[in-house]
């Protein structure tokens, strides 16, 4: 598998590892964009900061992404003014709006490739679903538009169109934020306790923690591993196509998302819960030859997210009972956008500033939710998988990827090498195949 667009084109600078023992105000655990936004803003109010990563930073999730930034995020809306309520929902979409205004601002000063494009969702089978949004986001203020047609060769029954959104390239973006900020590479945390965080030669005393590595992987706290799953889907990257003009993504599960980036069409999509069976890149090939026969294929590559009961991240105090322990999760594949919510609602936090945005995403809502029966149902269904390959997490059965190459859990989304090289956490360590 090739190396993203993204990575393939940016040179990051490169960190040391943790080694000793250090003190700092605040550590912040992951070195993706939540975390190096977290820094980055508490550095620049005065706060002292350190930021760890357990390989090298931006090469998880961020340097995976399609990269669009945008208030739109599928069809949500309509069923959050359902479920909690026409305020609550108001709050989530300023955040989120807020969240882009603040990229605006900080791209003026950085040479990130960020461009201004409309946002569409479109639906190939439901044109009442995408009134229904519509309607529910004038309810809410937001200028958006029914659309007949869309600029990519599919026959749909409607879109939604949110004006004057945005794209990027994240990772020049990041090269330039990281500057200044106090990074540790290679340096893999493999337990927390109050104010107190171990890597394998190093041990960090901080006032305030915050978790940012995409999955928690502290269990004792908070029941992530209840709360979430995780999800695969995958990216092509086409030269020879034309501009589609904008940034594109089915309503269906199954459905495709598009953009461009220079003079590469992206087409995401393939996706399936982690562990499971899914189209991957196959499947947009097919596509790919059906649609755009004369495209040639650039890059290829694969992302994972975390999946929320309810739809709205997990963005605050880790649980109730750990008052300097914070979180950031179950973005629900729309990374970029939310980690600037992440990082602005964290800050605030961590210096005792009150944000109205903390009840929205506070991950200490109800967790009474559909998902959650899913959830456990899966769980069980793979702790009774008789197979001696089991995820060093919390022992779930692992099944092989046949595409990737890997050892997969389907509970919670863990990732091994053949070999059982950990990839991708909550495992905290590698798992033993033999």
């Amino acid at each position: 598998m090739s190396k993203s667009v993204w990575i393939d084109g940016t040179k990051l600078p490169k960190y040391q590892k943790l080694q000793g023992k250090v003190k700092t105000e605040v550590l912040v655990i992951g070195g993706g964009i939540t975390g190096i936004l977290c820094s980055y803003f508490l550095n620049q109010s005065g706060v002292n900061t350190i930021l760890v990563e357990a390989d090298r930073i931006c090469h998880g999730v961020t340097g995976n992404t399609t990269a669009k930034l945008t208030s739109q995020h599928g069809l949500v809306y309509e069923k959050m003014i359902q479920s909690v309520g026409k305020e609550m929902a108001g709050r989530y979409l300023e955040a989120n709006e807020q969240a882009l205004e603040r990229y605006r601002e900080l791209a003026k000063n950085i040479n990130c490739d960020f461009e201004r494009k409309d946002s569409f969702i479109y639906s190939c089978s439901n044109r009442s679903k995408i009134e229904k949004e519509v309607e529910a986001l004038t309810q809410l203020g937001i200028a958006a538009e029914f659309c007949e047609h869309i600029s990519i060769p599919l026959s749909i029954r409607g879109a939604v169109k949110f004006p004057n959104q945005a794209q990027f390239n994240p990772l020049m973006f990041l090269s330039e934020i990281v500057k200044g900020l106090e990074i540790y590479e290679h340096t893999f945390i493999k337990d927390i306790a109050p104010h107190k965080a171990w890597s394998n030669e190093g041990e960090i005393t901080a006032n305030k923690i915050i978790v940012a590595t995409h999955f928690p992987f502290l269990n004792k706290y908070g029941s992530y591993f209840l709360k979430l799953y995780q999800d695969r889907s995958y990216v092509i990257a086409l030269n020879n196509v034309e501009d589609v003009h904008g940034m594109y993504m089915d309503e269906e599960k199954t459905g495709k998302s598009f953009r461009n980036y220079k003079d590469l069409l992206l087409i995401g999509g393939g996706s399936h819960r982690t562990g499971k069976a899914g189209g991957n890149w196959e499947e947009l090939r097919e596509f790919a030859k059906q649609y755009f026969p004369e495209a040639k294929e650039k890059y290829a590559w694969a992302t994972q997210d975390c999946m929320s009961l309810d739809q709205i991240p997990y963005i605050g105090r880790y649980s109730k009972r750990t008052p300097d322990l914070y979180v950031a999760s179950g973005y629900n594949k729309w990374g970029m956008t939310t980690s600037m919510v992440a990082a602005m609602l964290l800050c605030d936090l961590v210096m005792e500033k009150k944000n109205e945005w903390e009840e929205v995403f506070s991950p200490s809502r109800s967790i009474l939710k559909p998902q959650l029966f899913i959830n456990g149902v899966e769980a069980t269904k793979n702790l009774l998988t008789p197979t001696m390959r089991r995820c060093p997490h919390l022992g779930c059965a692992l099944k092989w990827n046949s595409t990737e190459q890997t050892w997969d859990c389907p509970c919670h989304g863990s990732r091994f090498e053949k070999d059982g090289k950990i990839i991708n956490n909550p495992a905290t360590g590698d798992a033993k195949l033999k």
